[in-house]
């Protein structure tokens, strides 16, 4: 439970395992499968890089609570903006698409989709010239050049 709770604290982050074991009091060899346990038990999100192969002795890129209630639950005091726009589109899209990190962007789905997650005021500056890219925002009801975030919960 202190595990999860020091995760919830930080997300999303790059995990840095050392740090994890030190924090929780568990041995560093163990933390990489406690994270998978955690994963399997739909309480945390574990991405990877695009285009990289998942195994379970792999270190994740960065990690997220499986979705923004946990987020309120565990850490309510450390709820960040940022951080539930992209729990919550992670959450959405997960569920019936491949989520990874690319080298531009909040996110790439299905090896093929860029998206840029943030607030009305986000801008396509970080993806610009990125194929198949797009901008996700929050507290727009509706827009011509950018996605509203809610949309993203339609598809579920």
């Amino acid at each position: 439970m202190q595990l999860l709770y020091i995760l919830s604290a930080n997300v999303p982050f790059k995990p840095n395992i050392t740090e994890l074991a030190r924090k929780s009091g568990i041995h560093r060899n163990t933390i990489t499968g406690y994270l998978h346990f955690l994963e399997d038990a739909q309480l945390i999100r574990l991405v990877y890089p695009a285009g990289i192969s998942v195994s379970i002795l792999q270190k994740p890129e960065k990690i997220f609570l499986n979705n923004t209630n946990l987020a309120y639950v565990l850490a309510a005091n450390a709820a960040d903006k940022g951080n539930l726009r992209e729990t919550f589109f992670a959450s959405q899209l997960a569920v019936n698409h491949k989520i990874s990190l690319p080298t531009q962007g909040d996110f790439m789905v299905d090896d093929k989709y860029v998206f840029e997650i943030g607030g009305k005021k986000k801008n396509n500056k970080q993806i610009r010239g990125t194929p198949y890219s797009f901008v996700v925002v929050d507290e727009q009801d509706y827009s011509i050049a950018k996605i509203p975030l809610w949309v993203i919960g339609m598809g579920y």
